[in-house]
C-alpha cells in the first residue's frame, strides 16, 4: 500500500512537472494576415517608425555586407556559433509581410516569431521589452512600408544542444522580465526629464548593455556586471562605466558628438561594431542623443587605482621595430608633425582610447581592419594594414604605440592576439 502511494505520488509529481514543462515550451502561433498596404500607416507615424528604428540600430543586424537593407543574412558570431539575422521586410514568404502587429509585438516582448518558435536571445528582445507601445507601432509601420525583398536566411550554425530552440524557454525564465517600461516624465525638470529619456533609450530601445556588458557561460548578461564592458565580433566593446578613466575624460559634449558623427575631438574615431551604430545615431534628432550622453555619464563608477604607470624606460626591440613601420605607413597622418592632426580636429593618439585600453585588442582591430571608405559621406577612413603587415609586424606596431604616446605598462603577448583576431576576423 506504501508502495502504490509512493508511486501514485511519484507519478503525480511527474505529471505536474511535464505540464509545467510543456507550459513553458509552447507558444501559439498567430494567424498570418495579408501584409499590409505601407498607405495604412500615417505619414507621421512612418517617420517615427524610422526614428525608433534608427535608435534600434535594427539595420545595423538585419543587412549583410551588400545586401538589401534589413533583408538579413548578416552572420552574428556567438560563442556558441554563428546565428544568422533574419529579413525583417514585409516580404510573405521570407520576412514578416505576414506579421500582424499582435506577432511584431510579441517578437519584440517576448521574443517569440509569428509561428510560435522560440528566437535566440542575440535578438535583444530582453532589451526591446521595454519599449513604449507606441513605439511598436511606429515600428511596425516603418518596417511594413519598406520594400519586400524575397531573401531566405540561411540555416543557423550552433552546437549541441542549443541549436534545439525550445531551450531558449528556460533561458527566458532566467533573463527576461517583459513589458513595456514608459519614460513618465510630467512635472520634472528639463534635466531630470533628459536623464529618465536617456535611460529609456539606454536600457530599451537602444540596448546598449547588448554589447558594453560581459555575458555569462550561457550568454546571459552578467548581473551587476551592466556596462562593465564586453567583446562584440572581436571588438572590444569599452565599459561605459568607466568613461571618467580615459585620458581625458569625456564630457557630455564629446559623447554626443561621438555618437552623432563617430568622431571626438580628444578620444578617436568609431569603428569596427560601433561605427555603423553612429550612421543610425545621426539620422535621429539630437535631442534623444543628447540624453544618451546624459544618462551614460550618470552611470560612471569611481575612478580606480590601477597602478598602470611605469616609469620610462629604453624602448625594446618590439619597439624599435614598430617606430620604423610607424614612420613609413602612419606618421603621414598620425605623426605630431602630420597636417592630420591640425585639421578636422583628429585626435593625438595619446588621447585614443584604443591606445590607452588595458588590451591591445582595439588597436591590433584597427591596424587589421581600418575603416572603410564611405565615399562623399562625412566618416572617417583609414586604410587596412591586415595585407601588408604579418601577426609580428602588427604586435611590433602595438608596442610602438603603447610606449611611444602612454606611460602604461606595455601590452603582453600582441603577436598572439594578432593572429587569433586575424583568424576570426577572416572566417567572418
Amino acid at each position: 500500500m506504501i508502495r502504490k502511494r509512493w508511486l501514485i505520488g511519484a507519478t503525480a509529481v511527474a505529471v505536474v512537472g511535464l505540464a509545467a514543462v510543456a507550459a513553458i515550451l509552447y507558444e501559439p502561433a498567430i494567424a498570418p494576415q495579408a501584409p499590409p498596404a505601407p498607405p495604412a500607416f500615417s505619414t507621421q507615424l512612418k517617420l517615427e517608425g524610422a526614428r525608433v528604428v534608427a535608435l534600434g540600430d535594427c539595420v545595423v543586424c538585419h543587412t549583410k555586407s551588400g545586401g538589401h537593407p534589413f533583408a538579413g543574412g548578416l552572420p552574428l558570431a556567438t560563442p556558441f556559433g554563428t546565428i544568422y539575422a533574419t529579413n525583417i521586410t514585409p516580404d510573405v514568404q521570407t520576412g514578416i509581410g505576414a506579421w500582424s502587429q499582435e506577432a511584431f509585438a510579441r517578437a519584440l516582448r517576448h521574443g517569440i516569431a509569428r509561428d510560435g518558435h522560440q528566437l535566440y536571445p542575440a535578438f535583444p528582445y530582453v532589451h526591446f521589452t521595454r519599449m513604449s507601445d507606441h513605439d511598436i507601432a511606429a515600428a511596425y509601420a516603418y518596417l511594413m512600408s519598406r520594400e519586400p525583398v524575397n531573401q531566405t536566411t540561411p540555416p543557423n550554425a550552433l552546437i549541441f544542444p542549443l541549436n534545439f530552440r525550445p531551450l531558449v524557454a528556460f533561458w527566458n525564465v532566467l533573463f527576461l522580465r517583459p513589458g513595456p517600461r514608459d519614460a513618465v516624465t510630467a512635472g520634472m525638470s528639463a534635466h531630470e526629464a533628459q536623464w529618465r529619456r536617456g535611460k529609456q533609450l539606454v536600457d530599451g530601445l537602444g540596448h546598449c548593455a547588448s554589447c558594453h556588458s560581459p555575458l555569462n557561460a550561457i550568454g546571459g548578461e552578467k548581473l551587476g556586471h551592466a556596462f562593465d564592458g564586453g567583446i562584440v565580433d572581436g571588438w572590444e566593446a569599452p565599459a561605459l562605466n568607466a568613461l571618467g578613466e580615459a585620458a581625458k575624460p569625456w564630457t557630455q559634449a564629446q559623447l554626443a558628438t561621438y555618437l552623432r558623427t563617430g568622431r571626438a575631438s580628444e578620444h578617436g574615431a568609431a569603428a569596427g561594431p560601433m561605427l555603423p551604430v553612429t550612421r543610425d545615431l545621426a539620422t535621429v534628432p539630437p535631442e534623444d542623443v543628447d540624453a544618451i550622453a546624459a544618462y551614460i555619464l550618470s552611470i560612471q563608477k569611481a575612478p580606480r587605482d590601477t597602478n598602470e604607470s611605469r616609469a620610462s624606460h629604453t624602448p625594446g626591440e618590439a619597439q624599435q621595430r614598430g617606430a620604423v613601420l610607424f614612420a613609413a605607413s602612419c606618421a603621414q597622418c598620425h605623426g605630431p608633425a602630420a597636417p592630420m592632426q591640425s585639421i578636422g580636429l583628429r585626435p593625438t593618439l595619446a588621447d585614443s582610447t584604443a591606445v590607452n585600453a588595458t588590451t591591445p585588442r582595439n588597436a591590433i582591430q584597427m591596424m587589421l581592419n581600418g575603416i572603410g571608405w564611405h565615399g562623399e559621406d562625412a566618416m572617417n577612413y583609414m586604410p587596412a594594414f591586415a595585407a601588408i603587415y604579418d601577426d609580428r609586424q602588427i604586435a611590433d606596431l602595438a608596442a610602438y604605440l603603447r610606449g611611444a604616446y602612454t606611460t602604461k605598462t606595455p601590452w603582453p603577448d600582441a603577436q598572439a592576439l594578432a593572429a587569433q583576431l586575424r583568424k576570426q576576423d577572416s572566417a567572418r
